[in-house]
Formats: structure tokens, sequence, C-alpha cells
């Protein structure tokens, strides 16, 4: 089978398309016929050796695909051969062929494109464990979604819709933001161009968001810290901007605010049934309309280098999936 590989750390130009042996299925798990290949920014940081797993190389990149079910292994429960399924993996998910625990594949619905589903579980997973999981935004709540042109923002502004919150959308374009008020976002702000503290305060009239989810980082995290409600609930989700920021602690005491670390990927593994449940909802929201996954632009899957490149550029919007010519849709 063709692969993606990372044989040492480096920038995406040093990833090699290589003919490689079918990886071994063992017991509990599932092979898929890989159709599609989710793309997210952690791809690049797994890489590059900055993310919190270091698989031993030569290694595939990748932590999401949808395809075809192709064999079970011994005992796995999973579903059966010829369903149209999703998967996510710690790594791996570049290539023609992918082995991944029953308990992260799940099927789809039939009228769910294989590009779709293979963009879907990172950035649906994460939004819905979030907002529903760990801040338990509610009604009639202001919800700022930083980096909301991105696909973990893009799913984060449609949830936040669902759920009923007015959603303030936040990025360094009008062209980003643009697309973010075509998912459902109330109000925008461009903070390549605006004061993101006074914007969401004249928002809010001087209150502040209730909860702000922020996949960025660095000085915008602590720019969120100054303009979130009073018992507000501030997402960790990841750090785009390449800076770990560091909490207030005085700001938290005198706001009563709650910074919420969110792990999905840990979470899904660690509670597959609760994260099952996560994809009900999801697909059925999907279902109604209420969820659109914008798969911005498609690339073979050879061209997996200039994919990771676009996260670099800063020019991703909704997004990227990688096509696997040889696989059924």
């Amino acid at each position: 089978m063709k692969a993606v590989l990372c044989r040492a750390f480096g920038p995406p130009e040093t990833l090699a398309f290589e003919t490689v042996d079918p990886p071994s299925l063992g017991p509990g798990e599932v092979r898929i016929a890989v159709a599609a290949v989710g793309v997210n920014f952690p791809d690049l940081l797994l890489i590059e050796g900055k993310y919190q797993v270091r698989p031993p190389f030569p290694f595939s990149p990748g932590l999401e695909c949808a395809g075809t079910v192709a064999e079970l292994g011994p005992g796995a429960d999973g579903p059966a051969p010829g369903t149209r399924v999703l998967a996510y993996c710690t790594h791996g998910c570049m290539a023609e062929e992918v082995v991944a625990p029953a308990s992260s594949v799940i099927p789809i619905p039939d009228a769910m494109p294989f590009d779709v589903a293979a963009a879907f579980p990172v950035v649906y997973g994460t939004g819905y464990h979030a907002l529903v999981g760990r801040a338990a935004l509610e009604e009639g709540e202001t919800l700022l979604v930083l980096g909301a042109s991105g696909g973990v923002g893009l799913s984060a502004v449609e949830i936040g819709k669902r759920l009923g919150a007015t959603v303030i959308a936040a990025a360094s374009s009008d062209e980003k933001l643009a697309l973010a008020e075509a998912h459902g976002a109330d109000h925008l702000v461009n903070y390549g161009a605006d004061d993101l503290r006074e914007r969401v305060k004249a928002l809010t009239d001087g209150r502040g968001a209730d909860v702000i989810y922020d996949p960025v980082g660095g000085d915008f995290f602590d720019t969120s810290m100054r303009c979130i409600a009073w018992n507000g609930r501030l997402l960790v989700i990841g750090f785009a901007s390449g800076r770990i920021a560091e909490a207030r602690t005085n700001i938290v005491l005198l706001k009563e605010m709650s910074v919420v670390g969110v792990a999905w990927g840990a979470f899904a593994f660690r509670d597959s049934a609760a994260n099952r449940a996560y994809f009900e909802e999801l697909f059925r929201w999907y279902r109604a309309g209420a969820l659109k996954p914008r798969v911005s632009r498609h690339l073979p899957l050879a061209n997996a280098p200039q994919a990771l490149a676009a996260f670099q550029e800063r020019s991703v919007l909704g997004k990227q999936v990688l096509t696997v010519e040889r696989s059924a849709g």
C-alpha cells in the first residue's frame, strides 16, 4: 500500500510517499480501506516533534479518516466488513489502509460523503466535548470563538448556535469572518484590525463572554481573561499562535472564572461509550442540516506536504482533505 511517511522530525517537505507493507491487524482492531483523510494542525506539530505524541519512526501522520471496513481482528466488536465508517487515531491515517481500535471506529450516516466524514471527528468531537461536556454552554449565553475560520473554530460556531448561544466569531481578516458568518455567527470581530477586548465588551454591554473557545493561545489567551464574564469558562483548545500562555490567577479569583482544559482525543479513548453518544447527537444535527462541515480543499494523498504547509502559511479556511483515488465512495 501507499503511505505518507515521517522518517525524522522536520518540516512538511521532508515527508515521503512510499510503498509499505499494510499494518498488521491485532485483537480488537479494525482494518479500514481509506477513502479520505482529514488534515489538522496537530499533524504539523506531530511531524515537527512538537506534539504530545511521539510515535517511533517511520510513522504516518493523520488523526482521522473515513473509508470502508475491510477486516475485523480477533474479538473485535466493530462494524461489519463493507460498512462505511470514520475513525480517529493517535497517528497513521495518511495511508491507503489504517488499523484502528474498534472503539474508535464509528459508522457514518448514509448521506455523509467520505470527504465530509474524514473532516468530521476532530473538529466536531472537540467542539461538542468542549461546549457541552466541559463548559455546559447554556441557551442565552454568549460564546466567543477565536480562530473562527478554521475547522475547529467553525464547528464551535455551529455547535454554539445549535445550543442557543449568541456567538461572537473572531478572526484575523474580513474574508475569514465572512466564512464564520455564513456558518451562523451573530457578531464578528476582526482582531487583525480591532481591539478584541473592547469589541467583546461593547457587544456584551460590558459583561464579557460567558464562554470563550480558544484554539489560539498566546496573547489571545491573555486578552480573553480580560473580556470574560463573571463566572465565565475559558476553554483551552490549543496553541496555534505558538505560545503557551500562563493564567493570571488573580483574574481567575476576581472573576470567579474557570480555565478549562479540553483534550477530546484523550477523552475519546478513555470513554469511548460517552464519545459515541456525542457522535449520535452530532449525526442527528448533521442530518437536520444544523452542521455543515466546510471542506475547502481536496488534495491527493501524495500531496500531504502541501496541505500541512498551508497551516504554516495560516491560509486554511475550514478543513483540508486528502483523497485516496482507489477507494470507492
